[in-house]
């Protein structure tokens, strides 16, 4: 019998050899030849990469959303790692890959022993399309890998532009070969668990995802990925609707398909980058938004809030930063109470009581603490805060609201309780990457301006705010980052806009001119309200939170949107570029760029790791930017 070799990426040596097929199927891995189906092997493959909660929690919560700035949480934002983190998510990801080729592998052999069936040439396919994610996957959080790691041989790993240009290959190829009028199999054990087998709509799926990645490497490699973003985009054959989003539904409990946001002690509050792009942006009126009781807690539009110099850091460049809003905002992007519950609003379906071993989600009150040893309670019902990441020192130790849940917007119930669908691809993100390869120039088959909008009108679906979507886009208010929606509204905001805050210890309102923070990653700081920087800030609040990967991809390969830097009060060992000095001033160096290869690579494949560090062209480090995002 022959010996089929799966390869655990260098997770012990780059290839470890099996026992012979026959010792290896039964679970559906333990089942000779002559019983094995390929399609199980795929159906493992995408259940594994669903993220168990132990998988979950580490990468897709602590690494990803953090990195994306989803959620107020310090971690890799602020340049750490956990080394035992990434050797999960490594495990993971080499044994989803593998189960990927075990698919090609085995219906090609069925094939060559005359157990072939009607449907393998497209399941090969398939595994190709989705295994070509999976690699996109890898190397968007490490960078090189090696291409041929699931072929049965001993690899060397590959360059990122290497990586990149294999999986649209694959892409390319796998759709031209996929036959969308074959029929579902006739296995009734047989199962899809994404499209049940419609092969037109992995077809779809495949373009899109030609379309992601193809942008991904735009601003190193603007020609091939011109040719194959219009390639894919003039098949009109991609993700377009709701009913063509690649998702898979969750599942309560503890196992692949548990909720990956659904571990209740990841409080997942508001962070101060959304809050920013949230505030103002589309124009609409909170009091058209909320239930008549709260229309009391809304404040003037020129209100910032109650300044609290003590117990607020203000040594970062959020323009948020320092201040209490005592209220709720005069106007809000109108996905933002849908994402994020109130404090106190318990009457709100999507409230969640997380986490339910403590009172904090029902309790709504902090203590503010002052130099002299006083203390200040506060109410936090009906308000709308947040804070910036990073090192607070003293000011954290007096600040009693800062993170803690009951007291700051956090992430709503439908996303917490593993009943929703998972969402790896949707039409809006089609939209967006059509609107940004139309504003470059690129044939593709609609103007930016429309795909813009679709791509908005599509998340405002899905949402279920669809009545101010036409007032939405016609707006030309900017949110708190200077950045209005209208697609044609490109004038800039000028350096600051004029405001008022509450004095504490008087209660006077006082008149103070709040800075539009410069980006100074994006074109040197020069523009806030482009055309580019509408289309990835609505792309950004779109995926908001399914697609955090590809949210810190978007930051890391364009400084867009724009990320506040974390605060200073003390400095941050891990962000040594960042300090009291400069922390006006953004720099790819202050946010993180990948993650470090795991030690369990380092420690039994020397020689792959130092090819690996070698064609990264940097140190193995959390700041070393990818191929592609560099500026």
């Amino acid at each position: 019998m022959k010996k089929y070799i799966l390869s655990l990426i260098a997770l012990a040596v780059i290839c470890t050899s099996c026992n012979d097929f026959e010792d290896i199927n039964n679970d559906p891995f333990s089942v000779d030849i002559n019983k094995a189906e390929p399609e199980y092997f795929l159906n493992n493959s995408i259940l594994g990469a669903q993220q168990d909660p132990n998988i979950a929690e580490r990468t897709f919560v602590l690494y990803w959303k953090t990195a994306a700035r989803q959620h107020l949480t310090t971690g890799i934002a602020g340049g750490s790692y956990d080394d035992s983190w990434t050797v999960e998510y490594w495990k993971g990801i080499s044994e989803w890959l593998n189960n990927a080729n075990a698919t090609i592998e085995i219906a090609n052999e069925k094939k060559a022993i005359g157990q072939g069936k009607p449907h393998y040439d497209n399941l090969i396919q398939v595994a190709r399309i989705w295994r070509a994610y999976l690699m996109s996957e890898f190397s968007d959080n490490f960078g090189p890998q090696p291409i041929q790691a699931f072929k049965g041989v001993n690899p060397g790993f590959n360059s990122e532009k290497e990586v990149y240009y294999f999986i649209l290959d694959e892409l390319k190829d796998a759709v031209a070969k996929l036959d969308v009028n074959q029929p579902v199999p006739s296995n009734p054990n047989a199962y899809d668990m994404v499209y049940g087998f419609k092969w037109g709509q992995w077809v779809k799926y495949a373009n899109s995802l030609r379309m992601r990645v193809a942008m991904r490497i735009s601003e190193v490699d603007p020609a091939k990925a011109k040719t194959e973003f219009e390639a894919a985009a003039n098949s009109n054959m991609f993700i377009s609707t709701s009913d063509d989003n690649f998702k898979v539904k969750e599942d309560t409990g503890w196992n692949p398909l548990s909720g990956v946001m659904s571990r209740e002690w990841n409080s997942q509050i508001l962070s101060a980058t959304l809050n920013n792009m949230y505030i103002g942006l589309g124009g609409i009126n909170s009091t058209d938004q909320l239930p008549a009781a709260q229309h009391t807690a809304v404040k003037n539009a020129d209100y910032i809030g109650i300044r609290y110099d003590e117990q607020f850091s203000t040594m970062t460049n959020d323009p948020s930063a320092g201040y209490w809003l005592d209220g709720l905002p005069n106007k809000i992007d109108p996905r933002a109470y849908k994402t994020f519950y109130i404090p106190g609003d318990f009457n709100n379906p999507i409230y969640s009581l997380y986490p339910t071993y403590t009172n904090q989600a029902s309790t709504n009150s902090g203590d503010l603490t002052f130099a002299n040893g006083s203390k200040l309670t506060i109410n936090t019902v009906n308000t709308w805060n947040t804070t910036t990441i990073g090192s607070w020192g003293v000011k954290g130790q007096r600040n009693g609201l800062r993170g803690v849940i009951g007291c700051m917007p956090a992430l709503g119930k439908q996303y917490r309780e593993g009943k929703n669908f998972r969402i790896f691809f949707a039409s809006w993100e089609t939209y967006f990457l059509m609107a940004e390869a139309a504003l470059k120039g690129w044939a593709v088959p609609m103007s930016d301006d429309a795909a813009y909008n679709k791509g908005i009108q599509d998340s405002f679906a899905y949402n279920g705010v669809s009545q101010f979507y036409t007032q939405y886009i016609t707006s030309t208010d900017y949110n708190r980052d200077g950045t209005s929606v209208a697609y044609t509204h490109i004038t800039e905001p000028g350096t600051f806009h004029t405001m008022n805050y509450k004095d504490p210890s008087t209660g006077n309102m006082v008149s103070v001119d709040i800075k539009y923070p410069v980006n100074t990653i994006y074109k040197n700081g020069s523009v806030k309200n482009d055309k580019l920087t509408k289309i990835i800030t609505q792309k950004y609040i779109a995926n908001m939170p399914w697609l955090p990967l590809e949210s810190w991809s978007d930051q890391r390969r364009l400084g867009l949107p724009f990320f506040e830097n974390p605060a200073v009060e003390t400095p941050l060992v891990n962000l040594p570029n960042l300090n009291s000095g400069n922390y006006m001033t953004n720099s790819i160096q202050n946010f993180p760029q990948r993650l470090r290869y795991p030690s369990t690579f380092r420690n039994t494949d020397q020689d792959g790791y130092t090819k690996a560090v070698q064609l990264l062209g940097g140190q193995d480090a959390v700041l070393t930017p990818l191929w592609w995002a560099k500026h």
